[in-house]
């Protein structure tokens, strides 16, 4: 009875335009349709297997005037859409219906999840529920690189991460899958990783120690009005190209210093052939035991410096880069701190 996969993820924008560029031009998402309805006005937008749905308008100005731009719905497909409202409800969220007679779950983590009944086939279909119109065909379509889907990180608040992790098992099935506590000096994160028995859903829950002083996911919960998603990472099959067309194309990635570089060759010498190309892209590097993987960051391009996305290459590797945690937190750090001076 547990959900299986990621129909969409609904982005709310003040400025959907804006937000459409980046989307499209810079990281090479497609234009397929268009919904009006309620005072809001959405697109959605395709590459590979994901589907992203960017909303804008008076109806959601609530959301926007709380949390500015960011991830207001994670559409779930269930194999038994009832028994997964049930079992959400029973776990202490609240479930409502929408007019389309679909569920959505709300109350936990800031975020609602639309449950959906599971697709017929492989294809990407149109989210049901809502009156689309195909957009006409772009006549120049960005080349895009993204495949997947990988994982959503969502940032909770301190000392609440068990009580979530325990949410989303007993509300969509979802099972601890690995966990990890990061120190950077004065500040520490803690994280779980929830999975589907299916693999089709994956969520990294992260949280600040209440214990340690505050840091950067206190200011990520201040600046987003409380909890709500970080990131989503998207896997690719060629990171270090993948990274030089976003470049050209205006996206900005986290600066990882050149000690990390160099701890990695030692770190992992039978990877040392292949850090240069890293290197020049700063792309992390980290293997468990079933490979290795790379993944890179960018820069928020929201107002609020909230959401910001990965990008991620896995070669066998089904973890998460538990060193890269670490460099990830140190690479906003820096971020952070040289926004300050700045």
């Amino acid at each position: 009875m547990a959900a299986q996969g990621i129909e969409y993820i609904e982005l709310y924008a003040t400025d959907q335009s804006a937000v459409l560029d980046h989307f499209i031009s810079s990281l090479g998402f497609t234009r397929v349709a268009t919904s009006a309805r309620y005072a809001t006005h959405s697109v959605l937008l395709r590459q590979g297997k994901v589907q992203l749905i960017v909303t804008s308008g008076p109806g959601i100005a609530p959301f926007l005037d709380e949390h500015g731009d960011g991830i207001a719905d994670i559409a779930l497909n269930c194999s038994n859409v009832a028994a997964v409202a049930e079992a959400a409800a029973l776990a202490g969220a609240r479930v409502h219906t929408t007019d389309a007679g679909y569920p959505f779950v709300t109350g936990f983590a800031g975020i609602s999840h639309t449950l959906l009944p599971m697709p017929a086939g492989d294809d990407l279909r149109l989210p049901p529920g809502r009156p689309w119109e195909i957009a006409p065909t772009e006549s120049v379509i960005p080349h895009g690189q993204i495949r997947l889907l990988d994982h959503v990180a969502i940032c909770l608040e301190g000392g609440t991460l068990i009580e979530h992790a325990d949410f989303y098992l007993a509300a969509f099935g979802l099972a601890r899958y690995s966990s990890e506590y990061v120190a950077v000096g004065d500040q520490a994160m803690d994280s779980i990783v929830v999975r589907s028995p299916s693999d089709g859903i994956t969520f990294t829950l992260v949280a600040p120690d209440p214990a340690k002083e505050p840091g950067q996911l206190n200011e990520f919960l201040a600046r987003n009005g409380g909890p709500g998603v970080q990131h989503l990472a998207f896997t690719v099959d060629h990171i270090v190209a993948t990274v030089g067309e976003l470049k050209d194309r205006g996206v900005e990635f986290l600066s990882v210093p050149p000690a990390y570089y160099d701890k990695l060759a030692e770190r992992l010498p039978e990877l040392s052939a292949e850090i240069e190309d890293p290197r020049a892209s700063s792309v992390l590097v980290d293997r468990d035991e079933w490979g290795y993987l790379l993944q890179v960051f960018t820069r928020s391009p929201h107002e609020r410096n909230t959401l910001f996305y990965e990008f991620i290459q896995r070669e066998g590797s089904h973890g998460f880069g538990s060193a890269n945690i670490r460099a990830l937190y140190e690479a906003v750090e820096r971020n952070r701190m040289t926004d300050q001076l700045n």
